[in-house]
């Protein structure tokens, strides 16, 4: 399987609000950006969103290395917490609703296909991809 590195983004003008998404995805030292957004979304949609739409451009499965700097996908995952939503029937430990059901939903299929790796990062905190990735972001939404 070829090795892929992925690096996403979401923001959000309000919270809901105007939001955006980047992602830059790099393999074998070539770059493609990617981007996208919502007129009325929350963060952690658009968060997620980059994520499941940086996967879905992968042709074939991969090894991924996806860096976020969202602790609500990574704990999620790396933490099993969206597969025990799953099996809750979407509702979280307290029972009450786990939020955006419809894109951890997505996701879990693609991560059927794909062997991800997520690793967290500290936002706004001088990573390069991550920085360039708030940028399109932002870019997207202030450009609606």
């Amino acid at each position: 399987m070829k090795d892929i590195e992925i690096y996403t983004d979401g923001a959000c003008s309000g919270n809901p609000g105007k939001g955006g998404w980047g992602a830059v995805l790099i393999y074998k030292g070539k770059e493609k950006e990617i981007c996208g957004g919502n007129p009325d979304t929350t963060n952690n949609r658009m968060e997620l969103t980059a994520v499941i739409e940086a996967l879905k451009c992968l042709k074939e499965p991969c090894n991924v290395k996806l860096t976020t700097d969202s602790k609500y996908v990574c704990d999620a995952v790396n933490k099993g917490w969206v597969y025990s939503w799953q099996r809750n029937a979407w509702r979280k430990a307290d029972k009450k609703p786990a939020l955006n059901a419809d894109l951890w939903q997505e996701l879990i299929e693609l991560l059927k296909i794909h062997n991800v790796e997520f690793v967290w990062v500290k936002g706004h905190n001088g990573h390069p991809y991550n920085e360039r990735c708030d940028r399109l972001a932002v870019n997207y939404y202030l450009n609606m």
